[in-house]
């Protein structure tokens, strides 16, 4: 069974920064696109931003200049640094990603999400 597992959101006054992880484990066999999304309540849940396994990144236009997504291939792990932080950040960030897996003898693709952790920034 695979998994994506973030860490890392917490209280934060504004201006201050923040580093989520998000550790993907299982029978991986490759894992191209990864993302970072995040929901507010009463909001649509947005992208943030993604990074290819080449090492491509977009951003969502709210965090650009703000926010640096990045990724360790070996260890199946992706990062979001989040600096100057604003209120209107506040949100559950979501890790999520394609994840091609081992299912005996072949593989199969399913899209992963993670159970989400929580980014409060506040005064």
């Amino acid at each position: 069974q695979v998994q994506l597992v973030e860490s890392g959101g917490g209280l934060v006054q504004p201006g201050g920064s923040l580093r989520l992880s998000c550790a993907a484990s299982g029978s991986i066999f490759n894992i191209n696109v990864m993302n970072w999304y995040r929901q507010a309540p009463g909001k649509e849940r947005e992208l943030v931003a993604h990074i290819t396994s080449g090492g491509y990144t977009n951003y969502g236009q709210s965090v650009k200049g703000r926010f640096t997504i990045s990724r360790d291939n070996a260890k199946n792990m992706e990062y979001l640094q989040m600096n100057s932080l604003k209120p209107e950040d506040t949100a559950v960030h979501y890790c999520t990603a394609p994840v091609q897996y081992y299912t005996g003898s072949s593989h199969d693709t399913g899209h992963i999400w993670g159970q989400g952790t929580q980014v409060t920034v506040s005064s």
